[in-house]
């Protein structure tokens, strides 16, 4: 029996590309929304049921909102703080010392805050996290109204957030008690650093409890060649195929980077359903490496983008990302049809879904789903004239195209200005944050 209550939103004109599985595109369509909920999905009709709200999308494009598949969103406190540089000697000689001495639980959860505010502002209303204190970055995604993958991080010595390495269980089983049915907009994670700064057992004791409790875990891994060459000098293999060796492998394990896998690798990663974080933007600044895409593509792995943190990257403009991935892999294949405009938009939209095992909920524009969409203002000198739209939203679209953004339903931007977060109050906080580093001569900017 239909419901005749009314529509808590309603989305109307524009072009929907739904991103569905058959790629649905529709002119004027009409879109009802109730209790965050997509209902239904249809062309323009004279007859418009009722709305507490309505929203007019006449000369946008509508998306689903994109999936930024891994940041450290609180790292933008760190952003240009020590760039040009190698991995290793940014991480060992700025990052780590500078997360020693400046991370808390104000600082993460200031730090996440503007994040969240720059990804809506830039079209991402899904966000995969991991950092320290994620209990703070998922309190600032709940107050600002963003959906979050959030990550309890792991590695093998003290972090800010656990002096105490020895409470891996415990804290991992504390965060995903305290979140996984504390909203809807947190999907609680684990995260193990790197497989070279986290051993055996904790690599394997943080999957058996990720397992468990059946949350996602989510590792770096093959990020630089420095990194294959540890994990071959410690285990005589390679980084997939250690970890395979010691049951990481499957298909709830996200894999971040992996830049230098090989053939039979990525055959293993196939055969174990292992998805991939793409960050094409924080791999070439850092000089990393590049994942072979178009591969790992050809074999079905589920590849969505990522923008990495602030502090190796500098943006989280993740229409960025769409735009470099699609034109990288391009040289790296030496093939201007391989990662076509459709393939890339689906990274950054439905397939980063998948990545995050979310793809039943969020990713496209389809009835049953939460209503997480923005709209792209299409009357711009660079989207005319219009041949093609997949083309136009990844090779000439910016994130300050995005004029609106809803997340579960709930309007979190509309005409570019932020419903759900204080931007200035929040800007304020992180350049007093940056006051404090800069001044301090122990951490050199």
């Amino acid at each position: 029996m239909m419901n005749c209550e009314p529509l808590d939103l309603l989305v109307t004109g524009g072009t929907l590309l739904t991103m569905n599985g058959t790629m649905d595109l529709l002119e004027n369509p009409v879109i009802g929304i109730r209790e965050g909920r997509i209902v239904f999905v249809k062309s323009g009709t004279a007859e418009m049921p009722e709305a507490r709200e309505r929203l007019d999308a006449k000369g946008c494009t509508i998306l689903p909102g994109l999936v930024n598949t891994h940041t450290h969103a609180a790292m933008v406190c760190f952003r240009g703080l020590a760039d040009d540089l190698p991995l290793m000697e940014w991480l060992e000689r700025h990052i780590w010392p500078a997360e020693a001495k400046y991370v808390n639980r104000e600082m993460v959860y200031a730090g996440t805050s503007l994040a969240i505010a720059e990804m809506i502002l830039s079209g991402t209303t899904t966000f995969c996290d991991s950092y320290f204190y994620s209990g703070s970055a998922a309190r600032a995604a709940v107050d600002a109204g963003m959906r979050g993958v959030i990550a309890q991080g792991f590695i093998d010595f003290p972090t800010p957030d656990s002096p105490d390495p020895s409470r891996q269980i415990e804290i991992a089983e504390k965060f995903v008690g305290t979140w996984r049915d504390r909203s809807p907009l947190v999907t609680p994670s684990l995260f193990c650093h790197t497989p070279y700064t986290c051993s055996t057992g904790t690599l394997t004791t943080i999957k058996e409890t990720a397992r468990r409790i059946g949350v996602p875990f989510q590792t770096h891994l093959s990020e630089t060649r420095e990194e294959v060459h540890i994990i071959r000098e410690r285990f005589g293999k390679s980084p997939v195929q250690y970890l395979d060796s010691i049951g990481v492998l499957d298909e709830k394990t996200i894999a971040v980077h992996c830049n230098w896998i090989e053939e039979d690798e990525l055959d293993l990663m196939a055969t174990r359903g292992v998805k991939v974080s793409h960050n094409p933007e924080s791999n070439l600044k850092l000089a990393s490496g590049m994942a072979p895409v178009p591969k790992m593509l050809r074999r079905g792995i589920a590849v969505g983008l990522g923008t990495d943190g602030c502090a190796s990257n500098n943006d989280l403009d993740l229409f960025g990302e769409i735009g470099t991935a699609a034109k990288i892999h391009k040289l790296t294949e030496m093939d201007p049809t391989a990662m076509d405009a459709a393939t890339v938009l689906r990274m950054a939209t439905i397939e980063g879904a998948k990545v995050l095992g979310l793809e039943r909920e969020i990713g496209s524009v389809e009835p049953g789903k939460w209503a997480d969409l923005i709209l792209i203002d299409m009357e711009k000198p660079h989207f005319t004239p219009l041949y093609n739209l997949y083309s136009h939203l990844v090779y000439a679209a910016q994130g300050s195209d995005v004029t609106t953004a809803i997340v579960g339903g709930k309007v979190v931007m509309k005409d570019r200005r932020l419903l759900t977060i204080d931007l200035p109050a929040v800007m304020e906080e992180v350049r007093r944050i940056g006051r404090t580093i800069q001044t301090d001569r122990t951490v050199k900017p």
